[in-house]
């Protein structure tokens, strides 16, 4: 599944997780992947604490929690920006509902999930059993916020229906925007926060 390392793990600053993907074989299609690079910390430093180069920026959406970090990630590792939006300023090319997108040693399946932001992406690698949820769904059934522009309760609920359509009940690890990592049952906690998006008021 390649290395994952959150590099904003004890920041205490305005900033999303920020997860950096790396081989950790000899694949020589291994790739190098910064999944939202965060805000208000050195990320650069972050980085080059684990790794001596980035491949691409993957963005799961374009709020600036997430996103804060992109120019100077990009600029240093002169990595290209990916995400579901190519008409939003950072990013370079798109990734489309559905595409894939290699991180680490393996490849990711892009679920287009709005209802948070219309340009969020989760991002799932169903034969390692790895998702990346971005802000959709997060640990012990909590949920991304529906009260921000381009945020809409309904339309959350069903990004996060079809999430759970997609995903198999061997799940191994969640990784999500904000809050800890989920490695015991992950599935259970998307189901979870499914419940609540659609009862809560």
């Amino acid at each position: 599944m390649g290395v994952i390392t959150n590099i904003a793990q004890g920041q205490r600053v305005f900033t999303s997780n920020a997860f950096l993907v790396a081989p950790d074989g000899n694949d020589a299609d291994g790739r190098t992947v910064v999944v939202d690079p965060g805000n208000e910390f050195d990320a650069v430093a972050e980085i080059r604490e684990h790794v001596p180069d980035v491949d691409a920026v993957v963005l799961t959406h374009t709020h600036a929690d997430h996103v804060g970090n992109v120019p100077a990630v990009s600029e240093a590792f002169d990595a290209d920006v990916w995400g579901y939006d190519p008409d939003h300023e950072l990013v370079d090319h798109a990734i489309p509902d559905g595409g894939t997108v290699r991180m680490g040693d393996h490849e990711y399946l892009a679920v287009h999930t709005p209802g948070h932001k219309d340009d969020h992406l989760c991002l799932y690698a169903r034969d390692q059993g790895v998702l990346f949820a971005g802000d959709l769904v997060f640990a012990n059934g909590s949920f991304g916020r529906t009260d921000l522009a381009e945020g809409d309760r309904g339309t959350l609920v069903a990004s996060i229906d079809r999430l759970l359509d997609l995903l198999d009940d061997d799940l191994r690890e969640m990784h999500t925007g904000h809050g800890p990592s989920v490695t015991r049952e992950p599935r259970r906690h998307v189901e979870a926060a499914a419940e609540a998006a659609r009862s809560m008021p």
